[in-house]
């Protein structure tokens, strides 16, 4: 999903949003980053199982710990560990909690010693991890191929264009407004007076008793996003122009 404008400001309701993976994974084989882009070193052991991969994944399904691998963009102490990794260094890192909603497999290539799962997780969770860690649980390793994104939340790739069928004539008919961006944050009708004179000023509202974030709504657009303070609104992000 691309952002631009005024709705750029959104972003931070999304990207802490669940996400929806297809994700293919190699057997028999590890990767020091966990990927195809690493260095692989080969088991010479097959591919679990159909039974024994369906079986191992309600393990890894729930409220998990995972341990963030080192080529990622975490920070220790100022430097990114993937410039760590490039390094050969390897430090500690700490787990972190993650949830898996789902965790399916959807197919086997025998030939290829490779699985496709489907996967429904938080954010921040590392799907080259979890692949990883199924595979040890089954004495064996794997590393990931393939992986695409297909929902952020409400917004899936259902809903997304290739590129090329963007033309200049018909962009604009594929602009998704930004209150269908944020429409799983909950919603605070004003009136027309009260959203030019107050909200597209950034000015404070009477507490709308909504928990988190909220948008402030004027007949079906979207102005701002507020939070309640101890007793009133107060903006977080401001769309309209005051």
């Amino acid at each position: 999903m691309l952002l631009f404008g005024r709705a750029t400001r959104l972003s931070r309701y999304v990207t802490s949003l669940d996400k929806s993976y297809s994700a293919t994974a190699r057997f028999g084989a590890v990767s020091d980053t966990l990927d195809a882009e690493g260095h692989i070193t080969e088991l010479d052991a097959p591919l679990p199982p159909d039974d024994a991969l369906r079986d191992a994944l309600p393990s890894f399904t729930g409220d998990l710990l995972q341990v963030p691998p080192m080529a990622s963009a975490l920070k220790r102490e100022g430097v990114r560990l993937y410039e760590l990794h490039r390094r050969g260094i390897s430090v500690e890192r700490e787990s972190r909690p993650v949830k898996v909603h789902r965790f399916v497999l959807t197919n086997l290539d025998p030939a290829e010693k490779s699985a496709t799962f489907e996967i429904s997780c938080s954010s921040g969770t590392y799907v080259r991890t979890l692949i990883d860690d199924l595979a040890a649980s089954l004495n064996t390793g794997a590393y990931l191929t393939a992986l695409r994104r297909t929902s952020v939340g409400h917004l899936t790739v259902k809903d997304a264009k290739v590129p090329q069928n963007l033309l200049p004539e018909t962009l604009y008919n594929h602009i998704i407004p930004p209150r269908e961006v944020v429409a799983h944050l909950p919603g605070v009708e004003v009136s027309a007076e009260v959203g030019c004179r107050v909200v597209c000023h950034g000015g404070r509202l009477a507490s709308s008793r909504v928990d988190g974030s909220y948008r402030v709504m004027c007949g079906g657009e979207l102005l701002a996003v507020y939070r309640d303070g101890e007793d009133e609104g107060r903006a977080e992000v401001v769309l309209c122009a005051g």
